[in-house]
């Protein structure tokens, strides 16, 4: 077995081409494995009298869980990595004479393809689930378990519609341009969280949505350009700590980077400076230990599983939700309460059970991935009729999971 894998891996590392940034790759492959866990861990369900799962989460009754979703909350560094490889991508076109009109409509289109695919599959397996018995309530949690990680997709869509804008800013104002959007959300949130707050209203925190996670994609932008070495990721490691640090202690920012329901104020939707700070500590460490990273990729069996992880990248971020359903769904109906699985997630015995639950997930998310994955290459070997159904049904779902989420 060993020896098979270190073959696999001498073999995937000649492959690699020498100009690959390893580096990249392994930032990119540890910010989205942070989504799966994030979710697996920071998530649980409970089970009502009817049989039904409802969605419920720790952070509401154990305060060490807030801690914990600063290390799985890891969207700046995928945001940081988004901007910098955009813009190599988009010089790329640019060199073999494509517009950026025809480079973005690409990336769009690898984008949206798993989205539609995972759509469409849901469409079928609501009236399936219903007809097998499973409840209304149970069918209402996984639609919208699979909504919701989806928000990223979109916001990563409009910035990288804008990134042809994001390198000008880059190039005109350098840094300033990350430190402006850092500026507007420090505005925004000093007015809807000041003495009068209760005089602004509510739609102003929605300001904070573009200029939010812009953050830290700008800073990508300026890693790629070249504007963004170690004396400014230096600045941003330690200024983002200190800012914080003052949020949490002085300010009384929620500690949890993610909504803990019961709560009126959140950090994430839309994103507080809280947010910010902890994406600034995050992409200047990035910044910081790329070489290392790098060096650490140039080992053949370290290297094979980054390789593995970004290759499934969108299989990964669209499918997880399912694979945890997948799991939990059955276990519930055949054994009732299971602890770490169907059991409120309340006590220091659900971590434990949910811990030893984590390779039981990624098992379920590899078996969903191996039929799955076809929908994020071109869809070249699917007819028009299939395209058009799968169309149609990812439509019906998105109808649907509107309608609760």
């Amino acid at each position: 077995m060993l020896t098979a894998l270190r073959r696999a891996a001498a073999e995937v590392d000649a492959k690699t081409p020498a100009s690959r940034d390893r580096a990249l790759d392994g930032l990119r492959a540890v910010a989205l494995l942070a989504v799966p866990v994030g979710h697996w861990m920071l998530g649980g369900f409970t089970r009502s009298a009817d049989g039904a799962l409802h969605n419920a989460s720790p952070l509401a009754s154990l305060g060490f869980f807030a801690p914990l979703s600063w290390l799985l909350q890891m969207l700046g560094v995928f945001f940081l990595v988004g901007g910098y490889s955009s813009v190599r991508s988009l010089e790329r076109a640019r060199e073999r004479g494509t517009g950026s009109v025809a480079w973005l409509r690409g990336r769009s289109v690898r984008l949206l393809r798993p989205v539609l695919g995972v759509a469409a599959v849901w469409a079928l397996l609501i009236p399936l689930l219903h007809r097998l018995g499973v409840p209304d309530g149970t069918v209402r949690t996984g639609s919208v378990l699979v909504v919701q990680p989806l928000w990223y997709i979109a916001v990563y869509l409009g910035l990288t519609a804008l990134t042809p804008l994001c390198v000008a800013a880059a190039r005109r104002l350098r840094g300033w341009s990350a430190a402006g959007l850092l500026g507007v959300v420090a505005v925004v949130d000093a007015l809807r969280y000041g003495p009068w707050a209760d005089s602004v209203p509510s739609w102003l925190a929605l300001v904070n949505i573009l200029p939010g996670w812009m953050f830290a994609y700008q800073l990508g932008v300026l890693w790629a350009r070249g504007r963004l070495g170690h004396p400014a990721a230096r600045v941003l490691l330690l200024g983002g700590g200190a800012l914080f640090a003052a949020l949490l202690l002085f300010f009384h920012y929620p500690a949890s980077m993610v909504g803990v329901p019961g709560t009126a104020r959140t950090n994430s939707h839309p994103p507080s400076l809280l947010v910010l700070a902890l994406a600034s500590v995050q992409c200047g460490a990035a910044v910081l230990l790329r070489e290392r990273i790098g060096r650490l990729l140039r080992r053949p069996l370290l290297w094979l599983p980054v390789v593995a992880v970004n290759l499934s990248a969108m299989t990964i971020f669209c499918w997880h939700q399912s694979a945890m359903l997948a799991v939990a769904v059955p276990g519930g109906s055949l054994l009732g309460a299971v602890p770490g699985l169907t059991t409120a997630p309340d006590s220091a015995a659900w971590v434990a059970a949910r811990l030893a639950l984590l390779p039981v997930f990624g098992a379920a998310l590899v078996a969903i991935g191996w039929f799955t994955r076809r929908f994020d290459g071109p869809w070249t070997s699917f007819s028009r009729t299939w395209k058009t159904v799968a169309g149609a049904g990812a439509a019906v779902f998105a109808g649907y999971a509107l309608g609760v989420v």
